[in-house]
């Protein structure tokens, strides 16, 4: 990271903030799949998977880094839009929700495939600004996090994601580190049944600190199991039973997808094991990068990974890149990686030899790997 950084006057440019404003292009999508059906309803899948691939080709990669201690009064542009975000997609949903469930000109598995699109929305837009909004200090932006979490039943992420996660990456602690060689689809289960009670634990661990009881108000649990009690039965008042459903439809999706990027971030990825449970500190080089422009667009740097372990708090454009020589670089942008990442013999060919490569350079005198993909490590003290 030796380039200079960008100008002020470039950061708060139209032509930088606009392209990360291209989300916003995607709700009308789903409108249109509603009204219309039929071929519609590839668009939203079309566009966020396949589109973005073709625009990185035409794109390239971003290299640039804004200054990092630029302060939030130059960034309003960019707040903006997570902040703006949460009522598009609270309206995008449970309008749909209105408007699909008693529908006649929409056959069940249109209205199926509609929801399927919704959820990939809500998925990789809505938990991927959820996730910028959570690490912020400001009350009402995690307050935001938490209703789009609610939206898609995973209020239990924050709590898992900032206690959890950020903590004990790329060792056994943390559920969402996939290990090596392990597909999705053995991932994806094993996520969905080991990092609530995680989060759980992890709520009632810092509540005994403070000399209280797991079931205490201030346990943030309940506030998720009512925010998401709250999204069901407005799911069920605007579409009844079947509102219901496709608004659990579009949830499990929107999980699916937020897994899928997880599963990309750190796949195979460790840090050394110092002993008596003890682990190196987080390093550039336990997180997947990708520099392509058009998918970090959409995803607002998400794929500068590295940096965002570095600071958690830092706002989306004014994540660094790393390069080469510093942290592992992903092939392609998320886009592509998540569809690969569904076909395991594809994914192995593709990424194993990169995790061995990694292994060789950053960690050349360990010779037996097997205890950090086989669960042979104790866990972090």
């Amino acid at each position: 990271m030796t380039a200079p950084y960008l100008a002020p006057a470039t950061l708060r440019s139209l032509a930088h903030t606009a392209p990360f404003w291209i989300s916003f292009l995607l709700p009308p999508l789903a409108v249109i799949a509603a009204i219309h059906g039929g071929w519609t309803l590839v668009l939203m899948p079309l566009c966020a998977w396949w589109l973005f691939w073709g625009f990185d080709l035409a794109t390239g990669l971003e290299k640039a880094n804004a200054d990092p201690e630029t302060p939030d009064s130059a960034l309003t542009g960019y707040r903006l839009i997570t902040t703006l975000w949460v009522p598009v997609q609270f309206v995008t949903l449970f309008g749909l929700i209105w408007y699909a469930a008693p529908a006649t000109h929409l056959t069940g598995w249109e209205k199926g495939w509609l929801f399927f699109g919704v959820g990939i929305l809500t998925g990789t837009i809505g938990l991927n600004y959820a996730h910028e909004l959570m690490h912020q200090t400001n009350r009402l932006e995690r307050s935001l996090a938490d209703l789009l979490l609610a939206m898609v039943l995973y209020s239990h992420f924050r709590t898992e994601h900032l206690l959890v996660h950020h903590r004990h990456v790329a060792t056994p602690r943390d559920a969402v580190t996939a290990r090596y060689n392990e597909g999705f689809h053995r991932y994806f289960p094993r996520v969905l049944r080991q990092c609530p009670p995680s989060a759980f634990r992890a709520e009632a661990a810092m509540l005994a600190r403070r000399g209280r009881p797991w079931y205490h108000r201030s346990n943030p649990i309940w506030r998720y199991l009512a925010l998401q009690a709250a999204m069901l039965a407005l799911a069920v008042a605007l579409g009844g039973w079947t509102g219901l459903g496709l608004f659990l439809l579009q949830a499990i999706t929107a999980i699916w997808q937020l897994e899928l990027a997880n599963y990309v971030e750190h796949y195979g990825l460790t840090r050394r094991h110092l002993g008596d449970g003890r682990y190196e500190h987080v390093r550039p080089h336990h997180s997947w990068n990708a520099a392509h422009k058009a998918s970090n667009w959409l995803l607002i740097n998400l794929q500068r990974h590295s940096d965002h372990h570095y600071r958690p708090d830092r706002r989306f454009p004014l994540l660094q890149n790393y390069e080469e020589d510093e942290a592992p670089q992903l092939p392609y942008g998320y886009p592509v990686m998540t569809v690969a990442a569904m076909i395991p013999p594809l994914w192995r060919r593709v990424m194993n030899p990169r995790v061995r490569a990694w292994r060789r350079r950053y960690y050349p005198d360990i010779e037996d790997w097997k205890p950090y993909f086989k669960g042979g490590l104790p866990m972090p003290r």
